[in-house]
């Protein structure tokens, strides 16, 4: 295959995927970032207004990294853990459909970002530009398992959904 075709492949996945996860996370600025944490902590995760700053903040710099191919499978591994963490706390309740709020979303978000972090970036981006090659079969499980740990230890930490909404 003609390796231009890859690159273009690859800069439009990164390049859409990361934006579209960038925009999501200023959305929670733009929306009303209290109200965004007073849903987190009404959905277990605490203190709800900390978290909503670090989910939003995250998206938007794991976005950025991954539309432009910037340290690529810590980037990757960042939007595992957010979107992780998001279809556990928020969306596995609703089954897997995104018509009925289901984890259909982050699950597909994840699953490219992972992809990514095992394809490389492409020659059309940062990490190529400044020469660094952190992909393949390892950095694919980098960030597999560097993005599920992190949800596991903020879980453990901080998710609690038997207790009340914040006040």
């Amino acid at each position: 295959m003609d390796p231009d075709s890859i690159n273009l492949g690859l800069a439009v996945l990164r390049v859409t995927v990361g934006v579209t996860l960038a925009l999501h996370g200023i959305a929670k600025f733009r929306g009303g970032i209290r109200g965004v944490g007073n849903w987190f902590a009404s959905e277990g995760l605490r203190p709800g207004l900390l978290h909503a700053y670090l989910a939003a903040l995250t998206e938007i710099g794991a976005g950025i990294g991954l539309a432009l191919g910037l340290l690529t499978p810590l980037s990757s591994m960042a939007v595992i853990g957010v979107m992780t963490t998001a279809g556990w706390v928020g969306h596995r309740h609703n089954g897997f459909f995104i018509i009925r709020e289901g984890w259909e979303y982050v699950f597909v978000l994840a699953v490219v970002a992972a992809a990514v972090a095992a394809t490389g970036p492409g020659d059309w981006s940062v990490d190529n530009a400044i020469g660094l090659d952190w992909s393949g079969p390892i950095w694919f499980a980098v960030a597999i398992v560097g993005g599920l740990v992190s949800t596991i230890l903020l879980l453990a930490a901080c998710y609690r959904p038997d207790v009340g909404a914040e006040k």
